[in-house]
């Protein structure tokens, strides 16, 4: 089997596995599309361990700093005197710019890990009703970004590396 069916098949498995798994026993604790972005970072770093690592340290960090960032834009009280939208513009130009920053730091070189993980947490927070507040901030449920976000960008890094380890063994054995 050709390097490219092995993955597609790898994927299809491990995908329907973990949308399965999101929908039924872990509904509340992970969102598929979090895991998918993960998944989808872990692939672009490489597919290897060192993705592997990349994608959680990284992702990590990115949710960390949108979590951050939504803190800020909240509980600080300067969209009431310069405007939501400036507020905001001011927000993401600085975590962003500590994103990238970041990258400085060898461990936290993984932008693309970062960028899409602070995306994912903003995404939650902002398109599911009600999310965009302090109680959901400090909540210690899995309401919280810093949880269901975070466990979302482990469990995608965990998925890419088995359809990854899988498609290399399947590829191997049809050639072997």
């Amino acid at each position: 089997m050709n390097s490219i069916t092995a993955t597609s098949l790898s994927i299809s498995i491990f995908g329907a596995i973990a949308t399965w798994m999101a929908l039924s026993f872990m509904s509340g604790f992970v969102l598929i599309w979090a895991i998918f972005i993960a998944w989808a970072a872990f692939a672009a770093l490489g597919g290897d361990n060192t993705a592997f690592k990349s994608t959680v340290i990284c992702g990590l960090f990115g949710v960390s700093v949108g979590w951050i960032g939504a803190y800020m834009f909240l509980a600080l009280p300067f969209s009431e005197t310069i405007g939501v939208a400036l507020w905001a513009a001011i927000v993401v130009a600085v975590t962003a710019f500590a994103v990238v920053f970041a990258s400085n730091f060898s461990f936290l070189a993984a932008v693309p890990a970062s960028v899409l993980s602070y995306a994912a947490t903003f995404a939650y927070l902002l398109q599911t009703e009600g999310k965009m507040s302090i109680t959901t901030l400090t909540a210690s449920s899995f309401e919280n970004p810093l949880l269901i976000i975070s466990l979302s960008v482990v469990l995608g890094a965990i998925f890419g590396k088995l359809s990854t380890v899988s498609a290399a063994k399947i590829t191997c054995e049809q050639q072997g």
